[in-house]
């Protein structure tokens, strides 16, 4: 677990740092909102592909996959150092989306692996602490980025994220597991057809675990409607310059380290479903609040964001992973994952044309009213089934002694 964690951390900062740094990097190269805001949709769309790469993260042992999927990443990232100009912005987007890619197949056989390694009483602690280990690289990541990124531009940043996935897989290739070989591929079309298919169906035959997923794929189109008008808040309702995004999410990264460390201890005694919404209301009242033109409420509401919405993924992932069969784990966490993240990068594509029609002052509270209306629609219960009804006996007139 400690190798494990050493690589979420190492991996994790230099993913943060690009991430930010990619939108940064289109804003300054074509001045455009919109596009440094599909910056993050091209890393998000790839999650389209989920139950299709999730059969990946099932064909292979999880250890050895995650080790070659962190060394393909190091060889491609400097690419990016030919990005010098706004003509070439179709290379870091190029890029961005294979980065997504790999984080598809990654996430989900890391979530296999915990599924099959943890005892089923300790993933929300482990995944509380997964989600600590990667969230604490925002306290200083973004602030690195960022200033790297002013002082020298892209190219130390994509130099740094090489690097750390090259540290990740040397930590990640330290872990002590033992993995069974993994069952042979199905032959034909139709075989193939339903392995791929195999997480939805496990999604399908679960209610519960099926209304869970929906609640966050909700949050997740909130939340790419809300990191799409970034730029716009920081730009319009700051009047700060755009690398000050870079502070937002540093403050985010802590409340999402508190969140994480807070997660285990609360799933002892909640269910996730209960910790889902909470982390679904905390985050629509933060999201209004950035509508108002204030530096400190701005710092305050990034923090309830990293609060809320980590809750929201830890209560998802540790509900899938419970459910999870060992052989179709990875199809299943990449199921999820898709339902999870498609919203999101629909939303940021969406986002990035409503922050040009619509200020954020007015956007924003729009989105915290609808983030409050879905938890109160997500906190009802479904109604039981009527039992059917028993036929009254027929009457009778007879009476006893006559």
């Amino acid at each position: 677990m400690r190798w494990y964690l050493t690589g979420v951390v190492v991996s994790g900062f230099g993913t943060t740092a690009m991430w930010l740094v990619s939108g940064i990097w289109v804003k300054s190269l074509t001045g455009s909102d919109s596009l440094a805001a599909l910056a993050a949709f091209a890393l998000w769309a790839p999650a389209l592909l989920g139950p299709l790469l999730g059969t990946v993260a099932d064909r292979f042992r999880r250890r050895p996959l995650l080790v070659g999927l962190d060394l393909a990443m190091a060889g491609l990232l400097p690419v990016l150092l030919w990005v010098t100009s706004a003509d070439r912005v179709w290379l870091l987007f190029a890029v961005l989306v294979l980065y997504g890619a790999q984080g598809t197949v990654h996430d989900a056989a890391e979530q296999a692996l915990l599924s099959a390694e943890v005892d089923r009483e300790r993933l929300g602690a482990v995944n509380g602490w997964r989600m600590t280990a990667g969230e604490s690289t925002k306290l200083i990541a973004p602030l690195a980025a960022a200033g790297l990124f002013a002082r020298y531009g892209g190219e130390p940043v994509v130099l740094l994220d090489a690097a750390s996935f090259v540290l990740a897989a040397g930590a990640f290739a330290a872990m002590r597991v033992r993995e069974e070989p993994p069952a042979a591929a199905p032959a034909g079309r139709g075989a193939r057809w339903r392995e791929t298919a195999e997480g939805v169906r496990l999604l399908a035959a679960s209610p519960g675990l099926g209304r869970l997923v929906a609640t966050g794929s909700f949050t997740m189109l909130l939340a790419g409607v809300n990191g799409a008008a970034v730029y716009a808040v920081v730009d319009g309702v700051l009047g700060r310059a755009p690398a000050y995004a870079g502070v937002l999410y540093a403050v985010q990264g802590a409340g999402s380290v508190a969140a994480g460390l807070l997660a285990g201890p609360l799933l002892r005694r909640l269910p996730e479903r209960r910790l889902a919404l909470a982390g679904l209301v905390l985050f629509s009242v933060a999201a209004g609040a950035r509508a108002l033109p204030s530096g400190a409420v701005a710092l305050a509401a990034s923090a309830v964001l990293g609060l809320g919405l980590p809750w929201v993924l830890v209560a998802v992932a540790t509900a899938v992973q419970r459910a999870a069969p060992a052989g179709a784990a990875g199809r299943l966490a990449a199921t999820a994952n898709t339902l999870l993240f498609v919203p999101n990068a629909l939303a940021l594509a969406l986002g990035a044309a409503l922050v040009t029609a619509l200020d954020p002052r007015v956007l924003l509270p729009v989105l915290a009213v609808a983030g409050l209306a879905g938890a109160a629609v997500a906190d009802r219960r479904p109604r039981a089934p009527r039992p059917p009804r028993t036929p009254r006996p027929p009457r009778s007139w007879c009476v006893a002694g006559r």
